[in-house]
């Protein structure tokens, strides 16, 4: 019996020693990051937080914080000039950092008006406001997809805010009418998104540009700054051309206006006091006629009073009519583009010599052409060309470059630049630049 217990203890002994020879693999724990906004560790002080309710004030908000009533009367009188009390709405976010000793008594608080700024009231010593604002980041991020229905719904898949759609249907506005783009049409969009504190999202910033298909062409977009004086960012495609269509001033080359939009005219065919509701510009029998922006052609015919005439239609928003003519060049329904001549100066109608009489629409009523304040963007300076073509060099490889791989395309080739040097600095691309981030994976710890 004493030998077997011997035996048994030996072999106990053996097996211990071999499974402590074996590898074992440990996951390092991670440590938990200690929380630091508004420039301070949270695990200094006690923190409570608060949110303001119906019927709140800064008085009963910190009332309920056991401030006795002269230091809260200290305190507002204190923040009435940094801090607007009417910024203190329902659901809006107080933090209060209190002491971690046995009185645990308020040392600092911070309201939130919003998620970027905030106002800091130290209560340490003396009663000191600061109105500061939360670190700021930007993330450059450049998709490329295609139209699965509507661009909201298809950037609703992409996780890009909504926001997005409104920026892209305002720089498109002149050239791309998203209610008859084709499922299907590709694009690629390159674009800034704010985080504060490096972590919580704070929409878009800038567009740094994008390509659409349309119509089965790619129309292409960037933001440009030509004169840095005036800081007016226009939008030009990968050639320089305005993306955005602006009126001519008038539809005739040789301008000569002889009678104004007014409410009361006196008729020269008439011979009675009415409104004129639009511009007279005179010229010879014959001069083409130009339409003043991109549209398509809403009426074209003749009336007792406009003679022979053509509307088209640019827009939701605008049109513009021209009468009198001599001779119609366009039909109905057909697509015209700015300067497109689309008739010949004449007396047709109640006129009394040959002249075109410019009206102008606004949301279906008609407005005075010369005071209206329109849409507008400068075409490309020849200076400014070499500037822009560089600045928009790497831009355009990268909207390509992120296509060729999403469709599985040929990566497209180097874009030549041009050989002149440039006539100024190179333009600030819209966004602010971003660091690139490293994930460093953590390595596991060995124990034998």
């Amino acid at each position: 019996m004493k030998k077997l217990s011997i035996l048994l203890l030996l072999s106990l002994t053996l097996f211990s020693c071999k499974k402590a020879e074996e590898e074992v693999w440990v996951d390092e724990i991670e440590p938990v990051k200690p929380i630091v906004d508004f420039g301070i560790n949270f695990a200094d002080y006690n923190v409570d937080q608060d949110t303001v309710q119906y019927y709140d004030n800064l008085t009963r908000i910190l009332t309920r914080q056991n401030l006795s009533s002269k230091k809260v009367n200290q305190i507002i009188e204190k923040v009435k000039d940094s801090l607007n009390l009417k910024l203190i709405k329902r659901h809006k976010a107080f933090t209060f950092f209190r002491s971690k000793d046995r009185f645990n008594k308020v040392q600092l608080f911070v309201f939130q008006p919003d998620q970027l700024n905030y106002v800091l009231v130290d209560l340490r010593d003396s009663i000191v406001v600061y109105k500061r604002t939360r670190p700021l980041t930007f993330k450059v991020r450049t998709i490329a997809g295609t139209l699965s229905s509507s661009l909201s719904e298809t950037l609703k898949k992409e996780n890009i805010d909504i926001s997005l759609k409104k920026r892209l249907i305002k720089v498109y506005a002149w050239s791309i009418d998203f209610f008859k783009s084709k499922k299907g049409d590709k694009f690629a969009v390159s674009f800034t998104e704010r985080y504060i504190n490096d972590t919580i999202y704070d929409g878009i910033d800038s567009l740094r540009c994008a390509f659409f298909e349309y119509k089965g062409k790619k129309i292409y977009a960037f933001p440009f700054i030509q004169d840095s004086i005036k800081g007016k960012t226009d939008y030009y495609d990968e050639q320089g051309n305005a993306l955005r269509n602006f009126f001519l001033k008038a539809p005739l080359k040789v301008v000569n206006i002889t009678s104004k939009y007014t409410l009361k005219r006196f008729h020269p065919v008439q011979q009675i006091w009415k409104p004129h509701f639009g511009t007279d510009y005179a010229a010879p029998t014959g001069t083409p006629i130009m339409t003043t922006a991109t549209g398509v052609v809403e009426m074209a015919g003749y009336t007792a009073g406009n003679g022979n005439f053509v509307k088209v239609k640019h827009d939701k928003t605008y049109s513009t009519q021209y009468l009198h003519m001599s001779k119609i060049l366009v039909k109905r329904g057909q697509s015209v583009k700015q300067g497109d001549v689309i008739g010949k100066v004449g007396s047709t109608g109640l006129a009394s010599g040959p002249h075109v009489c410019y009206r102008f629409w606004k949301n279906g009523k008609e407005v005075d052409a010369l005071k209206l304040k329109l849409p507008n963007s400068e075409p490309m300076d020849a200076l400014n060309k070499p500037r822009y073509i560089k600045y928009i060099t790497p831009l355009k490889r990268e909207l390509d470059s992120v296509a060729a791989v999403k469709f599985n395309e040929p990566l497209p080739a180097k874009i030549q630049k041009p050989a002149q040097k440039p006539a100024q600095k190179p333009a600030q691309p819209s966004g602010k630049p971003q660091p690139k981030a490293k994930t460093v994976a953590k390595p596991k710890t060995k124990k034998k």
